[in-house]
């Protein structure tokens, strides 16, 4: 007996929350090299580098968590706003400290919000999108 499932595959799983589920754009970029100024001697932020532009979804991770800082260990940053980026597995890995721009969303309360990426994505045998954690930047609050 042949069941629809057991004929979906993985790339089948991945083109379909791409198209259905990634649907609004982001944009992942960061700071390109500074500029000389010679008016001013002094260096100005260079234009951002944007890595990635394309089909994307945010949606909030479990709430806030707790992180021991212990003086002079490393740890990874904590936050009581994060986010998960999903991207297509052909997207390319964002870096520790890019930013994260929501440019067109089904959501307007979203747009024009960014975020900091926490970490590289992850990765797993059985990946459908590309998931990278996040910490809000900013917030636009509407009147």
């Amino acid at each position: 007996m042949t069941t629809e499932a057991e004929g979906l595959t993985l790339g089948a799983v991945s083109d379909l929350v791409e198209r259905k589920i990634l649907t609004d754009t982001v944009r992942i970029f960061r700071p390109g090299e500074p500029v000389f100024n010679e008016e001013t001697g002094m260096y100005d932020p260079g234009p951002d580098v944007v890595i990635y532009n394309g089909p994307g979804a945010i949606f909030p991770d479990s709430g806030p968590g707790i992180v021991l800082h212990l003086e002079g260990q490393a740890h990874v940053d904590d936050s009581a706003s994060r986010y998960k980026l999903h991207t297509p597995l052909s997207a390319p890995l964002a870096s520790r400290g890019d930013t994260v721009e929501l440019t067109a969303a089904a959501d307007s309360a979203a747009l024009g919000r960014t975020w900091r990426v926490l970490d590289l994505g992850q990765t797993s045998t059985l990946a459908v999108v590309r998931t990278t954690f996040l910490d809000q930047n900013t917030q636009v609050v509407t009147p």
